[in-house]
């Protein structure tokens, strides 16, 4: 399963995001998009979105930090 958090340093949703995989010791990939405008735009191409954060489960894409969404995508 290849998960991918696109976020901001200041963003508290992406704080809660991040927290939600660490405390199930699930294995993500940050993108900080303040730091890279390349990824940046992939996450607005994915997403349609400039808000953060944008979680990427095997393809499916959350907007914000939806926690019952993303248990759904996790169980897929």
């Amino acid at each position: 399963m290849k998960i991918t958090v696109y976020s901001t340093p200041t963003c508290p949703f992406c704080k809660q995001a991040k927290a939600f995989f660490d405390e199930r010791n699930v294995i993500y990939t940050d993108i900080d998009v303040t730091k890279d405008h390349g990824k940046a735009e992939e996450m607005i191409k994915l997403s349609g979105q400039m808000g953060v954060p944008v979680i990427d489960i095997d393809g499916t894409i959350i907007i914000g930090f939806d926690q019952p969404e993303v248990e759904k995508a996790l169980k897929k």
